[in-house]
Parts: C-alpha cells; structure tokens; sequence
C-alpha cells in the first residue's frame, strides 16, 4: 500500500493549510478534482425510511372526518391507560422516580443493556423454577417496543420472514418491513376466544421463517391463551425449530376467572425472547422502560444471540437511567392492592361493554379476560350503507363522537376495537351512543325479515 505523500511548497517549508494537500496512493485529492461524484445537492430518504409504514396512522390520518360538535367526543381508541387520568400509578411508583431523581446517582450513561442492579431486580422478579433468570439473561430497553424491535433485528436478517398474529400489534409488521423482514401472518378464531389456527400456522413455515411472534394477553383482542393451547403453540415451535419472540408486555394484567403462563415456564426446549416493560402493569408508558428475559436452556441461542443483543443495544446506549434506578423500589414496594385494584377496574369496564354491546343487534363483541381491549364483529350486511369497517366507524365519529379503531389497522376487516380503561361513567355512554348509532343504520338482511318482526 502506497504512503501518504504531504506534498510541500517550493522553499521546503511546511505549507500552509491554504496549501497542502494529501496524495493517497498517487490520487490528488485537491479539491474539485474528485472523480466519481457530480457536485449537486441530491438528498433522498432511505430504503428504511421509505419501508417504514404504520397502518394504524395511515387509517386513522386518513379518516378526514369532524366529530358531531353537539355531542362531546369519547375516545375508545387510545392504547394509553393514563389518557382520562383515572388510572395513575401508585404513589409508591411515583415516590421512587423522586427518591431516584434526587439521589444525583444516576444523571450519568449506564451500560447499554442496563445498570447490572437493575437488570439483577428483573431476573430476581421474574425468576421461577421452570424458567430461571438471571441478569446475564435481561436486556433492559426503551419500552417494549424497542425490546421487539431488538429481537427482530438479532434473529432476522432481511430477505427473511416472520409469523405474526392477525389480527395483531400493527408495530410487528412496522418494524419488519422497515428491515426488509417479510410478514406472514397467522389467524386468530374468535369463535374459540382467539386462539391460534395451529394448522394454517403451521402451513406458513418454510425454511425462511426467522422468528415466531406470540402476543398473550393479547393487543388489540384481549384474550389470554390457556395452558394447553400454548403448550401446543410450543410444540409446533419445537416441531418446526422456530424460536419465539413473546410479547407479554400485559403478563399478569388478566382478570380474576383467568390466569396468565408465562410461555417460558411451559417449556425446556424453545429458546424464547420474552419483552415486558413497565408501561402496562404500572401504568407509565411515558417512562420508557421495557426488557428482553432471554429463555435457553438448551443453550440453542448459544453465546452469539446474546451478544447480538447487547450490539445492538449499543445503537441508543440504553434506557433512562433515573427510571432503572427506581427500579428496585417499583418492583419491590408497590401493593398488591394497587395490582388488584387496576384488574378490578378493568374487568368491570369489560363486562358492563361487553354485556352492552352484545344486546345492539348487528355487533358480536368477542368477551375479554384480560389486557384494556376488546374486539367488537360488525355483521356488515346489516349495515350495507357501509363498504367495511373503517367506513362504519367514521360515521360512528362523525355521529355520535365516539372513536374506536377499525381493525383494518390489525389486519382485520369488519371489526373494531374498544379501549376499557376510560371512566365507567365514559364507557355507558359511550355503549348508548353505540346503540343508537347501530339503531338508526340497521337493516334487515335479505330473507331474514321473519327474525327482524322478533
């Protein structure tokens, strides 16, 4: 390899900048003597960007539709449990970040996957006998979505593809296609409380599939699987030797007829990438904090998914600092009563929507057992003055000023979705405007004029 050559002025001296140039390998490098590239402005958006879609935003900024200005709008919409203002975290929550920020200790950069302390109180916290952690298998993150977008982006390589739920979290197939990742996307049956379609699951699997996404309890459908079914769901994966990213960000946030598995505890064999966070359980989304607990006893994972992750967890340098170093005190000292309460909340919301809106002829609402959602059916030829269900909720906007989400935005024409965390009085009356609504749009379908005289 040639040296570099300082080429200097005519006395000897050293030049000046004004000067000096630099010949690398015998090419001058004056400037305007560049070869290979015109001198014009030319700022295009990349390939990533320009792959990077949010169906959600795409539906919901494209409804160019004003709400009824004699009626006050009533947002069923918003995955956020803060919006109303009344779910606040318990003050135990609130005291930590305090005593957290006030200490001075943690205005400095972490470690890119966390503080090994707080990583340690994850381990410690989600530890059991039939799925041990410890920190070496936490990667704390910026919320849950940056954990999800951390395991895609270890376990698949663009070109790829992964199995996704539908209808599912519109942000798996955000991230994805951002990557050059391809999306398959497996059913969900409501008419089994949306349990997996195993067989048409199974039939998407090719030697391409990098990643199964398993989402329990679910977003948007607020169901929680039962043992066997995930046990089956883990035998398909040991089957086929897919690994699974879950997305359990609502673990433990299930009603009291229910109960929640983490799928880790159920199986030895599949390497699982499991991503939780705070924003749900504690109620603080806005705080950015979420993790990956990597499950792999059989060491299928190896040493080099694990260093994938801290890699790539090098990208951000971390989480915020002040909230992991409240850590400690949110996972130990909030009351179960404050758990319960939430639950509590939220399973009486679900009832009272679900019992209202199955009595409205021309809607099946599919009944939740945990998360803040619940999926509503539309039976569309009773409502043909509407195309789908996009169209349907519009008019519910621009009528009654109730807003749901249509679930196209999941992959899921003809049903919408209905958040449970607002006030009780707020979701009465919302379900009346509902009602109404569906009242004055009815229509008896063809030959069925016998069972409308009823």
């Amino acid at each position: 390899m040639d040296p570099y050559v300082i080429q200097m002025n005519a006395n000897g001296d050293l030049p000046s900048v004004l000067d000096m140039h630099v010949s690398l390998g015998g090419r001058s490098s004056v400037p305007g003597k560049m070869k290979g590239r015109k001198a014009r402005w030319s700022v295009r958006p990349s390939d990533m960007s320009n792959k990077t879609f949010n169906p959600i935003r795409a539906i919901v900024d494209g409804m160019k539709v004003k709400p009824n200005p004699n009626k006050t709008m009533i947002s069923l919409s918003i995955g956020d449990p803060t919006v109303f203002g009344n779910l606040p975290t318990d003050p135990e929550v609130t005291q930590a970040m305090k005593d957290a920020l006030d200490s001075g200790k943690y205005n400095g950069y972490a470690p890119s996957i966390g503080y090994l302390t707080s990583r340690e109180e994850i381990a410690s916290y989600y530890h059991c006998p039939e799925a041990p952690l410890e920190a070496k298998d936490v990667i704390l993150t910026s919320g849950c979505s940056q954990a999800i977008e951390l395991c895609l982006a270890v376990l698949a390589n663009p070109g790829q593809n992964i199995l996704v739920p539908r209808p599912g979290f519109s942000l798996y197939r955000t991230l994805a296609e951002s990557m050059g990742i391809e999306v398959k996307l497996y059913n969900l049956l409501p008419e089994k409380s949306w349990e997996i379609d195993l067989k048409q699951l199974e039939s998407l699997i090719d030697e391409k599939t990098a990643c199964l996404i398993v989402n329990n309890p679910s977003n948007p459908c607020g169901s929680v699987f039962s043992k066997s079914h995930l046990r089956k769901i883990l035998a398909v994966a040991a089957r086929q030797c897919v690994p699974i990213l879950a997305d359990e960000i609502y673990g433990d946030m299930v009603f009291s007829d229910c109960k929640y598995e983490p799928l880790a505890t159920l199986s030895n064999d599949v390497p699982i990438l499991s991503c939780g966070g705070l924003a749900k359980r504690w109620l603080v989304p806005g705080w950015r904090l979420g993790w990956i607990l990597i499950h792999d006893r059989r060491d299928i994972f190896g040493n080099e998914i694990r260093d994938g992750l801290v890699k790539l967890s090098q990208r951000i340098l971390g989480p915020c600092t002040i909230v992991q170093g409240a850590l400690k005190s949110i996972l130990r000292r909030t009351p179960q009563e404050f758990y319960h309460n939430t639950l509590s909340f939220l399973k009486s919301n679900a009832d009272l929507c679900y019992g209202a809106l199955a009595a409205i002829p021309g809607l099946q609402p599919v009944h939740p057992s945990g998360a803040m959602y619940l999926m509503v059916g539309i039976e569309m030829e009773h409502f043909p003055e509407f195309e789908n269900d996009v169209e349907f909720t519009e008019r519910l906007v621009a009528e009654q000023s109730v807003q749901c989400l249509p679930a196209m935005c999941f992959e899921y024409p003809n049903f919408f979705r209905v958040v449970i965390t607002v006030p009780e009085v707020m979701m009465l009356e919302a379900c009346n405007r509902i009602q109404e609504f569906c009242e004055q749009h009815y229509h008896c379908a063809e030959g069925s004029q016998e069972e409308c005289d009823k």
